[in-house]
């Protein structure tokens, strides 16, 4: 990969993005601003594992569309490059995935926080997937072990709820999809 040129205006693009090390590190950008995280530890890993168990058995069972996880790039602008933990894209939208990468928001993004990513995941990514119309935001919080579904109404996010390890989660999104919190921990 080649070297990442800091530029005067500090405004980074996707064309810069491409350029970033291949390093283990995972680079995002927000509003051209740069962001780095070191790779996920073992036990975000195991979460993310098993609630893409949960959502790529739901999903294919009912044929609604594809799951994706990290990494993958998704181009919501040239500014704004993000890679979620997890993300659907339904079968009406499958003409965003592109070869090298997702262009446009997907229909349901989750992200799970690490010590690193907490502010990141709750406040501009949040921002960010509203914005770009996400229409349903999680954030599984390791620490509280807790997951938070948001949902899109008249483009803003309206928390739907706040669920804790004993909870059944559901979705808005995708209708029928239940499952006990407690399995993806």
């Amino acid at each position: 990969m080649g070297q990442v040129a800091i530029k005067e205006e500090e405004i980074f693009t996707y064309q810069d993005y491409i350029l970033f090390p291949d390093n283990g590190k995972r680079y995002q950008i927000i509003d051209g601003e740069i962001y780095m995280s070191p790779a996920p530890i073992p036990y975000h890993q195991k979460i993310l594992a098993n609630l893409e168990d949960i959502l790529r058995q739901f999903v294919k069972t009912n044929k609604l569309g594809v799951v994706f996880f990290a990494p993958c790039d998704v181009l919501l602008s040239d500014v704004d490059v993000v890679q979620p933990d997890i993300f659907f894209i339904s079968t009406e939208r499958m003409g965003i995935i592109k070869d090298k990468y997702i262009e446009g928001a997907p229909d349901l993004v989750i992200e799970i926080t690490s010590p690193y990513t907490k502010k990141l995941d709750k406040i501009q990514k949040k921002r960010l997937y509203e914005i770009y119309k996400v229409a349903e935001y999680w954030i599984v919080d390791v620490d509280k072990k807790t997951l938070e579904v948001f949902s899109l109404k008249d483009n803003t996010y309206k928390t739907i709820a706040v669920h804790k390890e004993e909870d059944v989660v559901a979705s808005v999104l995708m209708k029928g999809l239940k499952f006990n919190l407690q399995e993806i921990f």
